[in-house]
């Protein structure tokens, strides 16, 4: 289960386990997730196999989660070796909507709860955690950058906001010399794969990192719902919150029961669980530094970090990447290679392969400029 495989996040240097521990159930606040005890058993057994990326946010469990993660890392004196991931946006004061949002004067309010809560003088990434359709990017960008110069905070990030925003926003921090961006947290899995369409992509070409969320879909594709038992839901989240309005628990529908389906026999056929190819699945995915795995259980946590010990082999990988392909959409049908042949003139035209400079000559015995 060792996770002594690092990738830097995004563009910048900050070294990052390819799994990353999410806290959102660090706590029993919202009716699920685990006490102090499991909670604590969870992350001794995450940091002890090398893992160092660990994720919250100031409103988890109404701030249970910073406040308990701050102690585990305290009692054991790892601050300087764990990345602490925190997050701000949401509200907790009705009436008041100073007390949520991306606001400057909400930013500065919320990043020090944080600091109190985890009991430490930095944040080594601070992330915006949901777009409030309304502040500038100018204005979120310039406050982020200040909590950098003031020390206060190592790496800022962006999450669950538009592609057009994330790009200005990078483009703002290069343009005016503020902390760049270094990663984009955004939900992906075989069931929510729309992120392919423009972040991915973006993410590349502006060097900010993804770091996948939700990777087992709420549950869907951890093995509690099999479609070779029925696909009960039993007492699992998506259960237990099938009447909220959270998109990111409206999963059950006939695609996403299909998926789940060839998921099933493909994991049956490695000899794998179902939660573990699921995460193999988005950790291999071209441009993800980090997938964040959660649990309320030891096993659960566990089973989770065995999901980078195989490869899952090209044939089963067609059958999901079949099964799961998004649909097509404008303008993104224009892309294909029908359209670009009429655009080229039937010619193969793409990216370089990554290393090849026309210009320089490798030569025995030394290297020429052409």
């Amino acid at each position: 289960m060792a996770l002594n495989q690092y990738y830097t996040m995004g563009r910048s240097g900050l070294r990052v386990s390819r799994l990353a521990l999410g806290t959102m159930t660090f706590g029993t606040e919202w009716g699920w997730g685990a006490d102090q005890a499991t909670a604590q058993q969870l992350f001794n057994t995450f940091v002890d196999v090398g893992g160092n990326l660990i994720d919250t946010a100031d409103l988890y469990t109404g701030g249970t989660s910073e406040t308990w993660l701050g102690q585990f890392v305290a009692e054991r004196n790892l601050r300087d070796r764990v990345i602490i991931a925190t997050k701000f946006s949401y509200n907790a004061e009705p009436g008041n909507p100073n007390a949520g949002g991306n606001g400057r004067k909400n930013i500065l309010r919320a990043v020090e709860g944080s600091l109190k809560r985890l009991g430490t003088d930095y944040i080594d990434l601070y992330i915006l955690h949901t777009w409030d359709c309304v502040t500038p990017a100018e204005e979120v960008m310039r406050t982020l950058d200040d909590l950098v110069r003031s020390g206060k905070v190592r790496h800022v990030g962006l999450s669950d906001v538009p592609a057009w925003y994330a790009a200005r926003a990078q483009t703002l921090a290069e343009w005016r010399g503020y902390e760049p961006i270094s990663t984009l947290q955004l939900e992906y899995s075989l069931v929510e794969r729309n992120i392919e369409r423009e972040f991915i992509s973006l993410g590349a070409e502006l060097g900010m990192g993804v770091m996948v969320w939700s990777p087992l879909a709420s549950g869907l594709l951890s093995g509690k719902y099999k479609p070779s038992d029925g696909g009960s839901l039993g007492e699992g989240r998506l259960e237990t919150v099938k009447g909220v309005q959270n998109p990111a628990f409206q999963k059950l529908n006939d695609r996403n029961w299909k998926i789940v389906a060839e998921l099933e026999q493909v994991a049956k056929e490695l000899g794998r669980s179902m939660a573990q190819v699921a995460v193999n699945w988005a950790a291999s995915r071209p441009g993800v530094s980090s997938v964040i795995v959660g649990a309320t259980k030891l096993s659960q946590l566990e089973d989770n970090l065995r999901s980078l010990e195989f490869e899952i082999p090209t044939e089963q990988l067609q059958r999901l990447e079949a099964v799961s392909r998004p649909e097509l959409q404008f303008p993104y049908s224009f892309f294909g290679s029908e359209i670009q042949g009429m655009i080229h003139g039937g010619a193969t035209v793409g990216q370089k392969p990554t290393g090849y400079y026309p210009n320089v000559l490798f030569e025995s015995g030394g290297a020429g400029v052409s």
